[in-house]
């Protein structure tokens, strides 16, 4: 398995399990981790989708990622500070478009850059000492990794505006109560959980999960008319499937499916 600086990378069932392995900075997206997700997405999309999903989560106890790096931030130019912004939506915008589902298991801290990170993956579970924000203001900063455009859908307008007007953190219960997280564990249970929703996902077809996860992902914004006109696409396109002829053919015979993944 590929070896990088920053991260570290552990399989278990079908779920591969990327850490972002700096405690030292409570995890905080430095260049040199920015650099890494990079170029894990490089590699993970060249396996052929060996693994089912991917889990992503913090290294230690106190944070899943904290934020930016603001030692970092503070000696950049005017064109690095908007290149490293414009990197971090590449690398967010490559995991909505992963084939695969991705789960940030999100241990401790999620602030900032860190809470922008979770926000690109499909969806959020949380230990019960996580705790979220968009604490940017008080740098007198806006979010710049994708805050303001996901956090939005995934709370709803208002709730968004009052977290990055005010910079507050909430801790899990809020975030569940939200609609932030999907679920939240103790913290022992936090990355069995994540690994069990992919076990669950890897027993349905490959494909249907891959083509409903790029069709919703497109309809983001989109008006009723619009997206539906997605979903039709979408259908279609799984129906033409291997998938789509073995599942229905499966449930005709009364029989479980046994997907070929095309």
């Amino acid at each position: 398995m590929k070896q990088f600086e920053t991260l570290t990378l552990a399989a278990r069932d079908q779920a591969l399990i990327l850490t972002i392995d700096q405690p030292q900075s409570l995890n905080a997206l430095a260049r040199e981790v920015v650099n890494d997700l990079e170029e894990f997405l490089d590699w993970f999309e060249g396996t052929g989708y060996e693994y089912r999903g991917l889990v992503i989560t913090g290294a230690g106890e106190k944070s899943f990622v904290a934020g930016a790096n603001i030692v970092q931030m503070n000696s950049m130019d005017e064109a690095t500070f908007l290149a490293y912004a414009r990197q971090m939506h590449v690398v967010t915008e490559r995991l909505e478009s992963l084939q695969v589902p991705v789960i940030a298991a999100v241990n401790g801290f999620a602030l900032g850059g860190g809470c922008e990170l979770a926000l690109a993956c499909d969806f959020i579970y949380a230990s019960e000492r996580a705790s979220f924000g968009q604490p940017e203001v008080n740098l007198g900063l806006v979010p710049g990794f994708g805050g303001s455009v996901r956090l939005p859908q995934r709370v709803g307008r208002a709730m968004a505006r009052e977290l990055i007007f005010t910079g507050r953190r909430i801790k899990a219960d809020e975030a569940l109560r939200v609609g932030l997280v999907n679920r939240v564990t103790a913290p022992a249970e936090l990355i069995d959980a994540a690994v069990e929703t992919i076990k669950q996902i890897a027993a349905v077809s490959p494909c249907a999960v891959g083509i409903a996860k790029r069709a919703m992902v497109k309809m983001d914004g989109l008006n009723t008319h619009e997206a539906l006109a997605v979903e039709a696409e979408a259908f279609m396109s799984a129906f033409h499937t291997e998938d789509s002829v073995e599942g229905r053919a499966a449930f005709v015979e009364k029989r479980a499916a046994n997907f070929p993944g095309n």
